[in-house]
C-alpha cells in the first residue's frame, strides 16, 4: 500500500512509503478488535464499588419483637434488608474487571483495526514535525494544513517528544502517542491515524526484517 508523504504544509514532498499488506491490507478479524476494545475498557474501571450487608450496617441486634402471637410479620432485627438504613442483600463488591487475552489475539485485533484504516483511507503520513518550544496554535496550523483538524486524529511519533506532545495535549478530539502505546482502542476510537515519516518506515523496515 503507497501513503504519498506530506509537508506541514499539507503539499506532497515526491516521497512514498510502502505500508506493509501484511499489517494494513489483511482481512479485518471483527471480533477480536472488539475483545480488544472489551479488554480497554474493563481495565479502565476500578472496581472499588462497595455496599455494606447486614453485618457491616449499624443497628441493634435483639428481635423487633417475639416470633409468634403478634399477628403480624414475623421479624429480626434492624438490619434486615427490608428495612430502610438495613443492609444490601447481594449488592457489588470489591473486584477486578481485567479480561485476559492472549498476545497473538491482541496482536491481531491491532492489525485488524489497522487494516480498518487503510480500507477507509484515513492514515495520513506527514514528514517529522520537530518544535523548538510548545506551540498549541502552530499544531493546529499543521493539522488543518493536513486536513484532519476538524476529525478525531491519533497523533503517532516514534518516540517522546515532549514539546510535541504539550502542544498536542489541549487539543479537544487530537491525542499523540508514541508508537509503542498505541493500543487497538486508540486506533478504533480515531477517524485518522496520522504517522509520522519514521513511524510509517518502522513499519516498513520490521516487515522487511522479518521477511
Amino acid at each position: 500500500m503507497q501513503v504519498d508523504v506530506l509537508n506541514i504544509q499539507g503539499s506532497k514532498t515526491g516521497r512514498t512509503i510502502e505500508l506493509p499488506e501484511e499489517i494494513f491490507g489483511v482481512e479485518p478479524n471483527n471480533h477480536v478488535v472488539y475483545l480488544a476494545v472489551k479488554q480497554y475498557l474493563a481495565a479502565q474501571r476500578q472496581g472499588t464499588h462497595k455496599v455494606k450487608t447486614r453485618a457491616e450496617v449499624q443497628g441493634a441486634s435483639r428481635k423487633l419483637h417475639k416470633q409468634k402471637g403478634t399477628g403480624g410479620a414475623r421479624k429480626g432485627n434492624l438490619r434486615n434488608p427490608l428495612y430502610k438504613g438495613g443492609g444490601t442483600v447481594f449488592g457489588p463488591k470489591p473486584h477486578s474487571y481485567d479480561i485476559k487475552l492472549n498476545r497473538k489475539v491482541k496482536d491481531l485485533a491491532k492489525i485488524s483495526a489497522l487494516s480498518h484504516k487503510a480500507k477507509e483511507n484515513a492514515i495520513v503520513i506527514v514528514e517529522d514535525v520537530t518544535m523548538d518550544s510548545p506551540k498549541t496554535k502552530q499544531f493546529v496550523g499543521i493539522l488543518k494544513s493536513l486536513n484532519v483538524a476538524d476529525k478525531k486524529a491519533l497523533f503517532v511519533l516514534p518516540e517522546n517528544n515532549e514539546n510535541v506532545y504539550l502542544s498536542v495535549r489541549n487539543l479537544p478530539g487530537v491525542q499523540g502517542t508514541i508508537l509503542s502505546d498505541v493500543n487497538t482502542y486508540d486506533i478504533v476510537n480515531a477517524n485518522v491515524l496520522v504517522f509520522t515519516e519514521s513511524v510509517a518506515k518502522i513499519f516498513s523496515e520490521e516487515e522487511k526484517a522479518e521477511a
